[in-house]
């Protein structure tokens, strides 16, 4: 009986030894720490805490380092994912803890190893969290790169067509008011020319109160357009005279054999010129000299050959330079015509009458006298036959003013 109470005593002093040790041991923690051992726990949970805020706070700054202009929506999955990583380290971690505390680890060991579990998970969390912030945010973006390049690409275009339609309608603006720079340029000179205009006539009208001046401007006015238009048709009557066909006329013959006749009679030096008019059905035409014209008239009436026993036609012209007695023959027995012309001096325009050899040239030698004013020197009866004795000029010649401008 001795030696079973000599155990139960060794056992109830190893207990009570083992349970000094646990005190002394809670003891000297509680010293060194300031707080009872419940507190430990809060003490794990705070610091669990604070190394999750810590570890978010990290994958927040790493992933907007590593990638830069992240979505916000996907910055939040990567951290929703990085705090929901460090949050189930840091419950493993307690866990492992208090299972570490049940197993009867000596405090201080338990301290060293927690500390260094808590910062290995702390590392590794913010290690997973980089990793996966990064292989999101490199998925991410290289897919939102295509959609930022395909809108960076859409709005560059866009600008681009805005940018030429602006340029395009700037310089249809610039185009349309050098236009109407243009045209209102034009259009203030032709209004400056006719207000001009319209000034000298109202400055002519007031100076020229005398209705007699007015007329003999206006008579000079007609005067110098009509001596213009003269001078026109005389040129292109001159160069139609001198023409001279490529192929010889059929009245050549004719015109031969009345110069012949007229040299014969009255020798080389009668004539001026003599042609084919090709503009009047190649009459034969002849120019006589105003002392010769008579005599050729003459030989042109009575030669047996030529027989010209018609006279068709006789007019006068003003060229402004000289008068022209045109005179048209006609022979029945040859049917052959003939012309004979003869240039006057305007200032006294004589000629003898043609009335002795042919009595047709009566009323149109009166008619050169009454609108030319040309004397036929030998005329029964030269008159005006159609505007009277009492009328003042001669109206076909070129430089005619009329006595009165409203008739």
């Amino acid at each position: 009986m001795s030696e079973e109470q000599d155990l139960a005593q060794q056992k109830k002093e190893a207990a009570a030894k083992a349970k000094a040790v646990a005190l002394a041991r809670r003891q000297s923690k509680e010293s060194v720490t300031g707080e009872p051992e419940g507190n430990m726990d809060v003490a794990k949970q705070k610091a669990a805490a604070a190394a999750k805020a810590k570890a978010v706070a990290l994958a927040r700054r790493q992933s907007k380092e590593s990638v830069t202009g992240e979505p916000e929506g996907n910055m939040d999955v990567a951290k929703q994912k990085a705090a929901a990583a460090a949050k189930a380290k840091a419950v493993a971690l307690a866990r492992r803890q208090s299972k570490e505390s049940v197993t009867g680890e000596p405090e201080g060991n338990m301290d060293v190893a927690k500390q260094k579990a808590a910062a290995a998970a702390k590392a590794k969390a913010a290690a997973l969290a980089r990793k996966q912030s990064k292989e999101s945010g490199i998925e991410e973006s290289e897919g939102n790169m295509d959609v930022a390049k395909q809108k960076a690409a859409a709005a560059a275009k866009a600008k681009a067509a805005a940018l030429a339609r602006k340029q395009s309608k700037e310089s249809g603006i610039e185009e349309s008011e050098r236009s109407m720079d243009v045209a209102k340029q034009k259009a203030a000179a032709a209004a400056k020319a006719k207000a001009a205009a319209l000034a000298k006539r109202k400055e002519l009208v007031g100076k020229e109160e005398d209705p007699e001046k007015a007329k003999a401007k206006a008579i000079a006015a007609a005067k110098a357009k009509a001596a213009a238009a003269a001078k026109t048709r005389a040129r292109v009557e001159e160069s139609t005279e001198v023409h001279t066909p490529d192929e010889p006329s059929p009245n050549q013959s004719i015109l031969d054999q009345i110069v012949q006749a007229i040299e014969r009679n009255l020798g080389q030096g009668a004539l001026t010129d003599y042609y084919i008019n090709n503009l009047s059905k190649d009459v034969p035409t002849l120019v006589a000299k105003p002392d010769t014209y008579f005599q050729i008239a003459k030989i042109l009436r009575y030669d047996e050959q030529l027989n010209f026993h018609y006279l068709s036609e006789l007019h006068g012209t003003d060229f402004e330079t000289h008068m022209e007695i045109y005179v048209h023959l006609y022979s029945f027995n040859t049917n052959h015509s003939a012309a004979l012309k003869v240039k006057l001096d305007r200032d006294s325009p004589v000629v003898p009458s043609l009335v002795p050899l042919w009595s047709g040239a009566n009323w149109p030698e009166c008619e050169a006298y009454d609108l030319l004013g040309i004397l036929f020197q030998g005329h029964p009866d030269l008159k005006r036959i159609l505007l009277g004795e009492d009328w003042i000029g001669y109206p076909l010649r070129k430089d005619y003013q009329p006595y009165d401008v409203e008739v």
